[in-house]
């Protein structure tokens, strides 16, 4: 399987998967609170800013504009990332 291939799976089954669940528990907790603090407002933003990356780099892989080894660093850097989080 190709590195863009393998990527594009991490991307749509795993990363953003992950993010909109955790972007959705934190609209749950305002509705719910009515407010919302500093630090879950940057939280907030800077997981709506991964999803929109990870809706670029998708782009470039459908458009076939990503190269093979760039996808390569990518994926690396993501499981690298994933697997700390878990």
């Amino acid at each position: 399987m190709k590195a863009t291939e393998k990527l594009k799976n991490l991307l749509m089954n795993e990363l953003m998967p992950d993010l909109e669940e955790a972007i959705d528990e934190i609209f749950m907790m305002v509705e719910k609170e009515k407010m919302i603090s500093l630090a879950d407002r940057e939280e907030l933003e800077q997981m709506q800013e991964m999803h929109a990356e990870c809706r670029e780099i998708l782009i470039e892989i459908e458009s076939k504009e990503m190269q093979e080894e760039e996808a390569k660093e990518l994926l690396s850097d993501l499981v690298d990332i994933k697997s700390k989080e878990d």
